[in-house]
Formats: C-alpha cells, structure tokens, sequence
C-alpha cells in the first residue's frame, strides 16, 4: 500500500476524487479522516498561510484515520497562496514549498502558472538534493533541505530515513510520493502553456475555468456553459496533458461525469458524494472509498 491513495489509485488506471477545505483545525483533520474523497485539496491561496494551523490539521487526519480503504490519512494537497509568475518570484517564495512539505502533506498545486521557470523552481523545491530522476537540461538539482523531515515523518508513519528516500516527485520517480500539480488558469499562463507543460516532475494540470473565464471577459463563467473561445482554451490545455503524459484535472457533475472519464479527466473535482460513487462504479473500482 502507497502512502498517496491518489498516486495508488492513478497508478492503477483509476480516477481520483476531491474535496476542498479552508478549515485547518485539529478537530476538522479528524472529521475529515474518514472523508468520502481520495484527496483533500488545502485552499491556502484564499485561506491563512498558518503553518501551525496546518500542522494541527494533519496530526487530526491521523488521530481521526486511518481512512476507510485502510491508508493512515487521505492525501492532501496543498494549493500554496504565491502565483507561478517566473521563475524570480518562485525562488523568492520558495520557503512555502519547504514549510508546506514540513507539515506531512502530499503535494502542492501551484495556481496561476505564467512561465515554465516557475515550475522548474516548484519541482527542485520540491526535491532533495540527491533524488537523480530528470536531473539534467531542464532540472536542477533539489533544494529542500534536511530539517523538516522529522515532523513530516511522524505524520506518514514512517521513519525519517524511509520518508527521505519516499518524499519525492510522482511520476518521475516511480516510488516518489509527493505530485505536483499545475493551474494554467489565465492568458499569460495560456500563451506559455506548451513549454509549462513540458517541464519534468508534475503529475498534472487543469484549466482553472473561474480565472481564466475572468481573463477573458467572463467574470462569472466558472462553470459550464462556456464560451467557444474557453472550449478551445480547455481543448488545447487537456491536449497538453495527454501529450506530457500528464493527468487532465476537471470538474464533475452527475450529468457528465461518464463522459468526461470517457474522454481522459483522471483527477475529478465532483459536487458530491453521490457523484463520486457513481464515478467508481462507472469505473469498477475494487478499492473501497
């Protein structure tokens, strides 16, 4: 069993599942241990950056655990408040990467990405300095640093050795843990999007339909129906994902979910429970929840 539900799930063919909070309390981690979802999404970009918040939430998830289909704590990933603008203002900010990562969480989705720098910067951050795979041209060599293993150890279960050798990027490692996922969410992310995609160590991306319906013109379009020049947006974006070999992320509801699986979206973002499940069952899903 992985310690990430969604890379052991993804690696199985299976979609995966999410739900979103603000909330970071210890009381709300152990609610949500025993969450319908495969992942909770951390909306750290609208909520307090509050690492000691987060650090309470996480020990929560495993007071409350393990989830139902038996892994310590669903995964969580953490949607980090600074923009992918260029790579200056990832190195900049950086320190979130290290703190987010410090508190036992599972990835980070960065919003706003504008220039294939920035991701580069997000996954050396998101590395330790001897983890190899895809170092070279477009990779650097990592740059967390040792510190923070210890706290991030306890709350996976394991010992810091192992969560060394673990804590690293899916899929480029095949055994990492951690996936790093991209928001190409308005026009200068959009124009950049081919070389953004491109860059090695992220698991996927999406379209951000809210943002980019507001760069556009539209600013209450973020759900569908949409504009022709937003299809063609979200065409290309999804395209570039299946070409990077990337996982496609979208939005679910009960009346297109079969379809959207039928065309590719692997990490779902539904309304409900309800949705999910019928998602899994489309899908035959042996694991439970």
């Amino acid at each position: 069993m992985r310690i990430n539900k969604a890379i052991e799930l993804l690696e199985s063919g299976q979609p995966v599942y999410y739900t979103s909070t603000r909330e970071l309390t210890y009381e709300n981690g152990v609610k949500m241990a025993k969450t319908w979802a495969d992942y909770i999404r951390l909306d750290l970009e609208h909520g307090p950056f509050n690492m000691n918040a987060l650090g309470e939430f996480m020990k929560g998830l495993v007071a409350g655990g393990p989830t139902k289909s038996g892994h310590r704590t669903p995964a969580v990933i953490a949607e980090i408040p600074t923009d992918g603008t260029d790579e200056t203002v990832m190195r900049c900010n950086a320190w979130m990467i290290k703190q987010v990562f410090a508190q036992g969480v599972h990835g980070i989705l960065l919003c706003h990405v504008e220039h294939p720098g920035a991701v580069k910067v997000l996954v050396e951050s998101s590395r330790y300095s001897f983890q190899k795979a895809g170092v070279g041209n477009v990779l650097g060599q990592g740059r967390r640093g040792h510190g923070g293993q210890e706290s991030a150890a306890k709350i996976w279960g394991i010992s810091e050795g192992e969560y060394l050798q673990r804590a690293d990027v899916w899929p480029l490692n095949p055994k990492g843990e951690i996936l790093l996922g991209l928001k190409i969410e308005n026009l200068r992310a959009f124009e950049n999007v081919e070389e953004t995609l491109a860059v090695p160590g992220i698991a996927f991306a999406e379209w951000g339909p809210g943002d980019m319906g507001m760069a556009l013109g539209y600013p209450e379009q973020h759900d569908p129906p949409y504009p022709e020049e937003m299809i063609r947006i979200r065409k290309k974006v999804k395209n570039l994902c299946f070409a990077n070999k990337l996982y496609f992320l979208n939005q679910v509801e009960k009346d297109d979910l079969e379809a959207m699986i039928d065309e590719g979206v692997m990490i779902c973002k539904p309304p409900s429970e309800e949705v999910a499940d019928i998602g899994r069952k489309y899908t035959k899903r042996s694991m439970p929840w």
